[in-house]
């Protein structure tokens, strides 16, 4: 029975994980473009979505926090298909998930805005 027990302790701590969510709504952009809106000369087309993601073990392996959020920016403009139409991202928000298990720490980093299109 004490067997069991020591088992049954030990599964739950190897198998247990935390959780953390941090939203961050603050443009961290030292270069940053200001968009006005407003007239009612836009109209919004779309809402994009750029991810990335990173797994260390002991402590080693990814990428920093900065160029995670780099790496999900781009994935989102690239979507939006700004180059050629008169379009900006607006709103944009980054959200960053860390899972951490007894050896492995996750990090996943989300980035999300909206595109709008201006009209004249």
């Amino acid at each position: 029975m004490k067997g069991y027990l020591i088992l049954l302790i030990t599964s739950l701590f190897i198998l247990s994980s935390c959780g953390i969510h941090q939203g961050l709504t603050t443009n961290a952009n030292l270069n940053s473009t200001e968009v006005v809106l407003a007239k009612n000369n836009y109209k919004v087309i779309s809402s994009v979505e750029g991810q990335s993601e990173a797994m260390f073990i002991f402590g080693i392996g990814g990428l920093s926090k900065n160029a995670m959020i780099a790496e999900a920016r781009n994935q989102m403009l690239s979507r939006a298909e700004l180059v050629g139409n008169s379009r900006a991202v607006i709103n944009e928000t980054v959200e960053i998930k860390h899972s951490i298990f007894p050896i492995i720490r996750m990090y996943k980093v989300m980035v999300s805005g909206y595109v709008v299109e201006f009209i004249d």
